[in-house]
C-alpha cells in the first residue's frame, strides 16, 4: 500500500484528532504500533507538528469517518493520476534538527544491539563507518556528552527497520557459530587419525626382563655311616686309654 508523504507527521495528526485504533493508524502510515503507542505517550516524535491528510487530498473525510466507526476496516489511501517515484538506494537523508542525535543513536545500538554490524547501524542512521567506529573505541571527540537514546524515539529509523536489521543479524550469527561448529567438528576426527599413525609409526620400546630373584640354596648336612661311628669311638676309646 502507498504510504502518506510524511508518514510521521500524518501519524501524529491521526493520534491527536481521530479515534482510530494503533494498528490501523500503524498500517496506514507504514510504522510499527510500538511507534504509534510512542506518540501517544509523548516518547516518540515531540517536537513534530500533525499533518492532517485530508487537507493535502491524501485522505477522503468519507474514508476517515468509514474507519472511525469500524475499528476492523482499514483506511485507503487516495489514488493521484501521477503517482510518487520510489526512493531509489542510497544515503539516508537526515534532517538538520535530528543530526546531532546521531552519535546517541549509534551510542544506543552499540550498546543494545552489538550483533549489528557497522553497515547495518549507517544504514538506520544514516552516518559513516569511521563514526560507528569512534563511538565503540570510545575515541569520538564528543563521547563525554553522548547520551545513548532510542534512533525510533528521535525520529532517525522507524521500529520496523530496526526490528528487520536485529533480525537478519541474528540469522547471521546463528549461521557463522553453526558453520565454526562445523569446522570444529570436521578437524576432530583428523587428529585423531594424525595421532593413532603417529602412534603406530613410532617404534615399540622393549622393556628390559626382570629375572626373578633366586632364593639362597639351603646346606645340606650329610648324615654320618655307621662305619665312620664306629671309627669315631675307637678313636675316643684310645684317647682314654
Amino acid at each position: 500500500m502507498t504510504q502518506p508523504l510524511m508518514p510521521m507527521a500524518t501519524a501524529v495528526w491521526l493520534v491527536d484528532n481521530t479515534v482510530l485504533t494503533f494498528t490501523q493508524i500503524s498500517e496506514f502510515c507504514g510504522l510499527h504500533e510500538l511507534e504509534i503507542q510512542g506518540i501517544a505517550d509523548g516518547t516518540v516524535g515531540a517536537h513534530i507538528v500533525g499533518q492532517d491528510p485530508t487537507t493535502s487530498g491524501q485522505l477522503a473525510q468519507s474514508e476517515l469517518d468509514r474507519c472511525q466507526e469500524d475499528p476492523s476496516t482499514r483506511l485507503v489511501i487516495s489514488e493521484y493520476d501521477v503517482k510518487a517515484v520510489p526512493r531509489t538506494k542510497g544515503p539516508r537523508y537526515t534532517p538538520v534538527s535530528k543530526r546531532q542525535d546521531k552519535p546517541d543513536a549509534i551510542a544506543w545500538l552499540v550498546r543494545n544491539h552489538p550483533e549489528l554490524t557497522d553497515l547495518q547501524i549507517s544504514r538506520l542512521v544514516g552516518t559513516t563507518k569511521p563514526t560507528i567506529q569512534a563511538i565503540r573505541e570510545r575515541s569520538h571527540w564528543n563521547i563525554s556528552n553522548i547520551r545513548p537514546q532510542d534512533p525510533v524515539g528521535v525520529g532517525l529509523c522507524k521500529q520496523l527497520e530496526l526490528d528487520e536489521a536485529v533480525q537478519i543479524a541474528a540469522v547471521k550469527r546463528e549461521k557463522a557459530a553453526a558453520k565454526a561448529e562445523a569446522a570444529a567438528e570436521a578437524k576432530r576426527p583428523s587428529r585423531v587419525k594424525a595421532a593413532k599413525a603417529a602412534k603406530e609409526v613410532a617404534p615399540a620400546v622393549e622393556e628390559p626382563e626382570v629375572e626373578a630373584a633366586s632364593e639362597p640354596e639351603e646346606a645340606v648336612v650329610e648324615e654320618p655311616t655307621v662305619a665312620e661311628e664306629a671309627a669315631d669311638n675307637e678313636g675316643d676309646t684310645e684317647t682314654d686309654g
